[in-house]
């Protein structure tokens, strides 16, 4: 079974995680956690140069914020590399700390969701620790249904 799978079925069952699972595409799925309050599409890896990466966009209505952007690498990212996402044709350079990344700001937020509703695939590069390309490689298919299940979770009252 791929890691992406693995990872899949941890979040989904994972009730630490989110309180309500909003549904599940591909592999993609929302969850609404009424107790920070926020809600957030989480897309698994279909391919991986290791273990535990993952691509959410989050929504934060108490705090005005929505359409976040954040990555999470599957392995260890040398502290001297970006990290880029590419979809749709395009390539953003994403703000880099540690194994994670954001867009940089929300025009850019935007701009990395509809090259992804519009892509086929999305990948997530950087330079791991050890030298060697990290690439996470993820299918679209789904992530437009659970972004937008996530959008409406956190918009209603």
């Amino acid at each position: 079974m791929k890691h992406g799978l693995l990872l899949f079925a941890a979040l989904i069952a994972a009730p630490a995680l989110a309180k309500d699972r909003l549904g599940a595409w591909q592999s993609w799925a929302a969850f609404r956690d009424v107790e920070t309050p926020r809600c957030y599409a989480i897309g698994a890896p279909e391919e991986s140069s290791g273990e535990g990466g993952y691509v959410s966009v989050g929504f934060w209505p108490a705090k005005g914020l929505g359409h976040q952007l954040f990555v999470q690498l599957s392995r260890d990212r040398s502290s001297n590399s970006g990290i880029t996402l590419s979809a749709g044709g395009r390539r953003f350079r994403l703000i880099a700390s540690g194994n994670s990344g954001w867009a940089k700001d929300r025009q850019t937020d935007m701009a990395i969701i509809a090259a992804i509703r519009s892509s086929q695939s999305l990948s997530v590069t950087s330079v791991a620790r050890d030298g060697r390309t990290i690439v996470d490689a993820y299918a679209t298919r789904g992530a437009a249904s659970a972004i937008d299940a996530a959008a409406l979770a956190c918009t209603r009252r």
